[in-house]
């Protein structure tokens, strides 16, 4: 009867213990956002539950189901993606667009 006790005041709080402390550790997920394209591109722009943003890049000959896609570094915000985007892939000549 006693050990049984102890079990219970023993292993159970320590159990508790583990159980939270391994939730804590979830995944990230990442979330299509947007798609379009621009050029002889197209994209989807993807965040991050970290509040982050990139773009997966195809060229438009390839089919849509294809893996032959870029990945971009990631971006603070969509505005700064989809310029990112336009400057460079868009064939589009924005203030914004490096010189």
């Amino acid at each position: 009867m006693k050990l049984i006790q102890i079990l219970k005041v023993a292993v159970i709080p320590v159990l508790t213990v583990f159980s939270f402390l391994s939730t804590s550790n979830t995944a990230l997920a990442d979330y299509l956002t947007s798609q379009g394209s621009g050029g002889e591109y197209r994209y989807e722009l993807w965040s991050s539950d970290n509040n982050d943003y990139y773009l997966k890049i195809w060229s438009n000959k390839a089919s849509p189901e294809s893996d032959s896609y870029s990945t971009t570094r990631h971006f603070p915000s969509t505005n700064e993606a989809l310029i990112y985007f336009d400057c460079n892939y868009g064939g589009q000549n924005l203030p914004q667009c490096p010189r």
